[in-house]
């Protein structure tokens, strides 16, 4: 099964079940098709770069939440239709990082892991 990153931005709302809910929804979707959740990440209530609409309504911040997992093709045709009709949801992207665990097993790694950037040594 092909490993993925979902990145998504919700709108904001002063309790947090709702983006509770919708992620517990989007886990449960993967597990249930059987896939695997690896990591889910809250970045936590950011302003938008630039004024969205979606469903009918304009927002200007909104909550981003990334998730990991491996699941079939098929099982990301259905989750992106549920982020498609649910009005909770402004925008979202998903990102396939590889298609066999031994590709990218080091890669995988990396991209989970929060390494500090190394500075780049452009003078000579």
């Amino acid at each position: 099964m092909p490993f993925y990153q979902m990145l998504c931005i919700t709108t904001h709302y002063n309790e947090y079940k709702h983006i509770k809910e919708l992620v517990r929804q989007t886990a449960t979707h993967v597990m249930n098709a059987g896939g695997v959740v690896r990591n889910i990440n809250s970045w936590g209530t950011l302003t938008l770069p630039q004024r969205m609409r979606r469903h009918g309504a304009i927002h200007s911040t909104g909550d981003y939440w990334t998730i990991h997992f491996d699941t079939a093709p098929r099982t990301l045709r259905s989750l992106n239709s549920i982020m498609r009709r649910d009005p909770r949801v402004i925008r979202w992207t998903v990102l396939k990082m590889g298609s066999k665990a031994e590709d990218i097993a080091k890669e995988g790694q990396k991209a989970l892991s929060r390494e500090p950037l190394q500075p780049l040594d452009l003078i000579d």
